[in-house]
C-alpha cells in the first residue's frame, strides 16, 4: 500500500506541476497577446538565470520607445524617447539643417552695431572730434569679429558629415540597447502582473495610439525646432496674449479687494488676538530682567537636556548678551513663540481629528502641500493685503510656512499606534477620552514632539523674511547686513538665530528618560 501511495502522490505532483505550467502558459499568452512562442522561450531563459540574460528583441529595437509605450513600460520608454530624439536631431541637422544660423544672427547684430559706429565716425570726422581713433578701433574690432564668425560658419558647415555620423552611431547604439533591454523589462512587468492585475496586459488600442502619437510628436516637434530654428516661431514661444494676463491680474485684485472690504472685521479680530498673545510674550521676554529670563532658560534646559545642554544654553545666552543681541533675540523669541504657540494649539487638535478621518485628511493634505511649497514671498502678498504690514502679518506668514509639520507628524504618530493595543484598551472598557489620553497620545508622543520641533525650527527660519514686513528682532540685523553688504553683522546675527534654534531644540527634544 505504501508503494501504491507513493506512486499516486508522485503522479499527483507531476499533474500539479503540469497544471501549473499550463496555467502559466495561458497567463503568458494573455499577457503578451502576440508572439507567444518567442516570449515563452525568452522568458524561460531569463527566469532560469539569476544574473542578467542577454536577449535581443528586433521588434523593440525597430520601434524603439513606441514598443515600450505600447507594452506600458514607460519607465524605459521616456528615457529612450529623449535619447532617440537627440540622435535624430543630430542626423537631420547634419543633413538638412543650417549649422551656421546662430552665427549668422550674431553677424546681423554686429553689422547693425557696425553701421551705427560708422555713422558716429562720419560725424566725428565732420566735426573734427578728438575721439576719431576710438571709433576707428571699435569699427576694426567689429569687422574682425565678423570675419571670425564667418570662419566659424565655415568650420561648422564642414563638420556636417561628422555630426551625421555621430547621430547615426548614437542611434544604432540606442537601438541596440532597446533591443537588449526589451525582453528583461517585459518579463519583469509580467512578474508584477501575476501579483497585481491592475497592471495592464496585452496590447491595448488606446495605449498603442498614445505611444505612437506621443513619440512621433516629440520626434517631429524637437527635430523641427532644433534642426530648423525659427521656421515655426510658436515652437520657441508659447502662443499667448498679454491681455489674458492683464485680465487675470485685474480679476485677482478685484477679488482680494472684495474679500478685504467684506471681511475686515474678521481680519481685525485675528490681528487683535495675535497682538494680545504677542504683547504678553514680549512683556515676558523683553521687559523681564535678563538674569531672570537667562536663569529660567538655563534651568529649563537642564531639566530637559541635562547638564551639558544647560551649559551650552548658558554659552549661547552669553553670546547674545555680549554682542548686543539680547533684546532683539528676546523679541525674536516672542514673535516665534506667538507663531509657534498658535500653530501648535491649532495643529495638534487638527492632526488628532484628521488621524481618524482619512477623507477629511485627504482634503486638508493638498492645502498643506500648497502652504509648504508656495514661496514665502508669494503668500506674503495676500497677508499684507488683508492684515497690512506689522507684527501680526509676520506672525501669520510664519504660521503658514511652519504650521504644517505638527499636523502631518501628529497624524503619522496617531496612525502608528498599534491597533492591538487600542483593541485591548477598548476590551477592558476604556472610554474614548481615556483611550486618547492614556493610549494614543503617549504612544504617539515622539512623533508629535518631532512635529512641534519642526514647526518651531521652520518658524525660526522665517525670521529674516518676517523682518521685511515689519517684524523686529534678529532678522532685522540680517536684512540690514544684506542691504549694506555688512558681512560681520550678518554672520554675528546669523549665529544668534542659530543659537536660539539650538536652545529651543534642546528644550523640546532633549528629554531624558
Amino acid at each position: 500500500m505504501s508503494g501504491m501511495d507513493t506512486v499516486i502522490s508522485g503522479k499527483s505532483a507531476e499533474e500539479h506541476a503540469e497544471n501549473r505550467a499550463e496555467n502559466r502558459e495561458e497567463l503568458l499568452r494573455e499577457f503578451v497577446a502576440t508572439n507567444f512562442n518567442y516570449y515563452s522561450q525568452n522568458f524561460a531563459k531569463i527566469g532560469a538565470q539569476s544574473s542578467f540574460t542577454w536577449t535581443f528583441n528586433a521588434i523593440a529595437a525597430l520601434l524603439g520607445p513606441i514598443w515600450y509605450g505600447m507594452r506600458g513600460i514607460w519607465k524605459w520608454a521616456l528615457p529612450f524617447v529623449i535619447l532617440e530624439t537627440f540622435a535624430l536631431i543630430q542626423i537631420v541637422r547634419g543633413l538638412f539643417g543650417d549649422l551656421g544660423a546662430s552665427a549668422r544672427d550674431r553677424i546681423s547684430q554686429i553689422e547693425a552695431t557696425l553701421a551705427f559706429r560708422n555713422q558716429q565716425l562720419d560725424a566725428a570726422i565732420k566735426n573734427e572730434a578728438d575721439n576719431i581713433d576710438v571709433f576707428k578701433r571699435a569699427i576694426a574690432s567689429l569687422e574682425q569679429a565678423i570675419v571670425d564668425i564667418q570662419q566659424e560658419i565655415v568650420v561648422a558647415e564642414s563638420n556636417a558629415l561628422w555630426i551625421v555620423l555621430f547621430g547615426l552611431v548614437a542611434l544604432l547604439a540606442i537601438k541596440l540597447a532597446e533591443g537588449i533591454m526589451a525582453n528583461p523589462a517585459l518579463e519583469s512587468r509580467f512578474s508584477l502582473w501575476l501579483s497585481d492585475r491592475t497592471i495592464k496586459a496585452g496590447l491595448n488600442p488606446f495605449r498603442n495610439a498614445i505611444a505612437v502619437i506621443f513619440v512621433l510628436t516629440v520626434f517631429a516637434v524637437s527635430i523641427l525646432h532644433f534642426a530648423f530654428p525659427g521656421v515655426v516661431p510658436y515652437l520657441g514661444e508659447f502662443p499667448t496674449d498679454a491681455n489674458i494676463r492683464l485680465t487675470a491680474i485685474k480679476f485677482v485684485e478685484q477679488l482680494f479687494e472684495f474679500v478685504r472690504s467684506s471681511g475686515q472685521w474678521l481680519f481685525d479680530f485675528i490681528s487683535y488676538g495675535i497682538r494680545v498673545v504677542l504683547d504678553g510674550l514680549e512683556v515676558l521676554f523683553v521687559q523681564t530682567p535678563w538674569p531672570v529670563i537667562a536663569s529660567f532658560i538655563i534651568l529649563l534646559t537642564w531639566l530637559s537636556a541635562g547638564l551639558s545642554g544647560a551649559i551650552a544654553s548658558g554659552f549661547f545666552l552669553a553670546y547674545m548678551g555680549l554682542f548686543g543681541f539680547w533684546e532683539k533675540a528676546m523679541t525674536t523669541l516672542a514673535l516665534l513663540g506667538t507663531a509657534a504657540c498658535i500653530s501648535i494649539a491649532l495643529g495638534i487638535p487638527l492632526g488628532l481629528f484628521c488621524a481618524r478621518r482619512p477623507r477629511f485628511y485627504a482634503i486638508i493634505r493638498p492645502i498643506m502641500d500648497f502652504m509648504q511649497t508656495m514661496p514665502s514671498f508669494v503668500f506674503m502678498i495676500p497677508v499684507i493685503a488683508f492684515f497690512s504690514v506689522g507684527k501680526p502679518a509676520a506672525v501669520i506668514t510664519t504660521m503658514i510656512f511652519g504650521g504644517t509639520p505638527v499636523v502631518r507628524l501628529t497624524v503619522l504618530g496617531m496612525r502608528g499606534v498599534p491597533e492591538s493595543v487600542r483593541e485591548a484598551a477598548i476590551a477592558y472598557g476604556a472610554s474614548k477620552w481615556y483611550l486618547l489620553t492614556k493610549v494614543d497620545l503617549p504612544l504617539a508622543a515622539p512623533s508629535i514632539l518631532a512635529g512641534v520641533n519642526q514647526t518651531i525650527m521652520l518658524s525660526l527660519a522665517m525670521v529674516v523674511v518676517a523682518s521685511l514686513i515689519g517684524a523686529k528682532g534678529l532678522g532685522e540685523d540680517v536684512l540690514e547686513a544684506l542691504q549694506y553688504s555688512s558681512v560681520g553683522q550678518g554672520i554675528l546675527a546669523g549665529f544668534a538665530i542659530l543659537f536660539c534654534a539650538m536652545i529651543l531644540n534642546r528644550v523640546i527634544q532633549g528629554q531624558r528618560d
